[in-house]
Parts: structure tokens; C-alpha cells; sequence
């Protein structure tokens, strides 16, 4: 019968099989949960967590006439759209969320965070869940997947983007590119100054399909539970 890690390959591929016929993906098979967790520079500050409240997959494959449109209006390289195309990639859209603190708790909001400037975020993380569709009685598990961008590699980019001339549908990713933002530009003027400010207002996580299927230890509650149970979340 082979080994439990020949026989998962071996079920993933007569599902690709499957799905490729029906012209589905992988990452449609999924049921997804996410959270988004700001660190603070100030250690005895609490970390802000926020519940996805929606987690829309697309594939980066759907997009190929689009992506390579982009190549032609030399927007980026042939190269890089290849590579992107050719590793299967997920995309993991998040424009909702809820924060999950107590007093706040069940308040669905579209994201209008106020990023910058701003000097005591450490980093963002993003937590990933999921679970195979149609199986309402299992847990979330978390995926093997790191979603991280430190505050020195944002605030550079959001820098640059002071001089842009659009105020809406900016992104920013982190080095590793796994991890995208969606940033409005707003004016804020008061009686005695003017100032600019970039506020988050959507999510989007970049994961290989190939991925999908590797889980890590634990389950969701355990994994979120430990950054909400911390001794500082009530200070």
C-alpha cells in the first residue's frame, strides 16, 4: 500500500485529474479561514487581531490574459509574469474583517486601517486556516505558510508612493511576495495643518497551489487563541 505520504500524493494527483477535467482548482476545494495581527513595538502593548470575514480564492492562472496584457503595456517583465504563472499561485482576497476584540466582537467593517505615518507597528501577520469543503464537523487547520511584513519594508514603499498621483488601489508586498496590501491615500487637513495618510483597505495573500495540503500542528482556536489568551490583552 506504500507509505501515508506516497498514498496523499497519489489521492492530490487523481484530484488535480479530476479537477483539471472539470476545469476546476484545487484551491476551490477549500473552505478558508484568516486573521490579520498587528505587533507592537511596545511589548506590553496587546497584539490587534482581526477575523476575515471572507476569504474569496482566485486563481492566478484565470488571470493569465490579463497578466500577460500587463507584460505588453510593460507594466512588469515577460519573465516574471512566466514564473508567476507557470507556480500555480493562489490568490487569497480579504477586503472585510472583524475585530476580535471583546467590546467590538461580531462588527463586520470593510478595512479602513490607519497605517501611516505611524511609529508603533512592529510587523503584520497573517494567519491561514483551512479545511476540505463539506466537512462542517472538522477543524481549521492552520497551513504551513508565512505571511509576514516588518514595518522598515512597508514604510519605504508607502514613502515612494507619496508622490503618486492615484489615491486608491495601491499595493505594497512584502520582500518575499507572499503577502500584498491594498492602500488608499487620503488628505487629512485640519485648522492649522495638512497631512497624508495611507490606510489598508484590502488583503491579498499569494500561496502555490501545491501548498494547499500542507498543514501544520494544532488547530485554529489553539493558534488564535494564543495571541488573544496573552497576559496583556486585557491592559
Amino acid at each position: 500500500m506504500g507509505d501515508a505520504a506516497s498514498r496523499k500524493n497519489a489521492a492530490v494527483i487523481r484530484l488535480r485529474q479530476q479537477l483539471k477535467k472539470k476545469k476546476e482548482a484545487l484551491a476551490d476545494q477549500f473552505e478558508y479561514k484568516m486573521y490579520m495581527v498587528f505587533h507592537f513595538k511596545d511589548q506590553k502593548k496587546a497584539c490587534a487581531v482581526f477575523e476575515i470575514t471572507e476569504v474569496l480564492p482566485v486563481m492566478t492562472n484565470n488571470y493569465e490574459e490579463s497578466i500577460l496584457r500587463g507584460v505588453k503595456d510593460d507594466s512588469y517583465s515577460y519573465e516574471s509574469s512566466r514564473e508567476l504563472l507557470e507556480r500555480d499561485v493562489v490568490q487569497l482576497h480579504a477586503p472585510r474583517w472583524q475585530s476580535m476584540r471583546k467590546d467590538v466582537i461580531g462588527c463586520t467593517t470593510d478595512m479602513n486601517f490607519f497605517l501611516w505615518p505611524r511609529k508603533d507597528i512592529e510587523r503584520m501577520e497573517c494567519l491561514l486556516f483551512s479545511r476540505w469543503k463539506g466537512e462542517e464537523n472538522s477543524i481549521f487547520k492552520p497551513l504551513e505558510a508565512k505571511f509576514d511584513f516588518h514595518h522598515e519594508d512597508y514604510e519605504k514603499q508607502l514613502m515612494r508612493l507619496l508622490v503618486c498621483k492615484d489615491k486608491s488601489g495601491l499595493i505594497i508586498s512584502n520582500p518575499a511576495e507572499t503577502m500584498f496590501l491594498f492602500v488608499d491615500r487620503q488628505h487629512l487637513e485640519t485648522s492649522k495643518s495638512k497631512a497624508i495618510v495611507f490606510k489598508l483597505s484590502s488583503i491579498c495573500l499569494y500561496l502555490p497551489q501545491d501548498r494547499l495540503t500542507y498543514w501544520g500542528p494544532g488547530t485554529c482556536k489553539e493558534v488564535v487563541d494564543s495571541y488573544l489568551n496573552s497576559p496583556l490583552t486585557d491592559n
